[in-house]
């Protein structure tokens, strides 16, 4: 069993720790979706809980079911790697902030192969998701490894099963690669897949991945990490190859433009720079814009507020970027503002 199966279980069993806050009262934050910030989201929990007492019950169960709850009201907040366009936000009564960047990284199980030998490019990385290039020593991905031994083995293609914003980052970036691609399936949390198998969670497809010789998937990089997964190299905007970590997220999330993205809805696939990783992305956490409790709501607020402040070594740790401080006072003056409970502000009130 790998380590990063345990995640999702781990944080649930939060649930029931919850300390007394100041007033006495023991409760928990609870919160639901992304699998793809969950190992920070966990150290988050295990720090904040040390200093106040309280615990967080956060479900790793994708983007979509994280949408999905937030909406229905069932957990105090919502988390997903694909930001809802503004008119969505506004249909939803809902809010959304980012709280770290990561990158979506192809993981491989390729004897023969050690991590970052093998190069890919968007178009051909799209071509292995259509099924239309079925073995590692294809000329498609031979003519960009001269020299590097490709064995004559099927191809295995593991995605995801459930509704997810890895998914969603994952599947547009093939979209601006790879134009059969975009007309034949498209971008979206969840697609008609043309070939391949499912597993459930970034964690899933790292398990399906590392039991299938031949095989390849798409996880968040500390998925990856965490397991010692072999790892693609990838073609960047730039014609460069890159490495996933910290550096190539950090490099290309540097001409973000926070202020200027009406919802915080912003993307960080295939920027500019020889040195972005190219399917990078924030995640984001989504509230309702009016709170029915307000001391939930500002205990929710509180916990991100922490991490803000203290979490930044944790996040570089797992191979996260932290947002710039900047970026970090826009979005505390937007809660002060964006979020209410029966109309009355909820963050900065004295």
């Amino acid at each position: 069993m790998i380590r990063i199966l345990g995640v999702a279980a781990a944080m649930t069993l939060l649930a029931g720790c919850g300390g007394s806050g100041s007033d006495g009262e023991t409760r928990a934050i609870s919160g639901a979706g992304a699998t793809f910030p969950a190992p920070i989201y966990q150290k988050w929990s295990e720090g904040y809980r040390q200093q106040t007492k309280i615990g967080l019950n956060y479900q790793a169960i994708g983007s979509g079911g994280g949408i999905k709850q937030i909406k229905a009201g069932t957990v105090d907040f919502g988390a997903s790697d694909k930001p809802l366009k503004p008119d969505e936000l506004q249909k939803a009564g809902l809010y959304q902030f980012p709280t770290v960047i990561g990158g979506v990284v192809p993981i491989l199980n390729v004897e023969g192969l050690k991590p970052g030998q093998l190069k890919l490019t968007g178009a051909v990385l799209g071509d292995i998701y259509l099924g239309k290039v079925k073995s590692w020593n294809d000329p498609a991905i031979a003519a960009i490894n001269p020299g590097v031994p490709l064995p004559a083995r099927p191809i295995t293609v593991v995605h995801r099963s459930d509704g997810s914003g890895t998914t969603f980052m994952f599947t547009t970036y093939l979209a601006g690669q790879n134009p059969e691609w975009a007309q034949k399936v498209g971008a979206s949390d969840a697609i008609s897949w043309p070939t391949g198998l499912a597993g459930k969670g970034n964690d899933g497809v790292a398990a399906f991945v590392k039991q299938t010789a031949g095989s390849i998937g798409y996880v968040e990089y500390a998925y990856a990490k965490q397991n010692g997964a072999s790892y693609a190299l990838m073609q960047n905007k730039a014609g460069s190859f890159v490495a996933p970590d910290a550096k190539s997220f950090g490099a290309a999330a540097e001409g973000a433009d926070w202020a200027g993205a009406p919802g915080n809805y912003l993307l960080l696939l295939d920027q500019p720079g020889a040195n972005a990783w190219p399917i990078t992305g924030a995640t984001f956490i989504l509230l309702p814009r009016d709170h029915k409790d307000s001391r939930t709501a500002e205990a929710v607020l509180k916990f991100f507020d922490w991490a803000y402040a203290n979490g930044d070594a944790a996040a570089g740790q797992l191979d996260y970027v932290p947002l710039p401080t900047s970026v970090k006072e826009l979005v505390r003056k937007q809660w002060a503002t964006e979020i209410t409970a029966a109309g009355k502000p909820v963050w900065g009130v004295k």
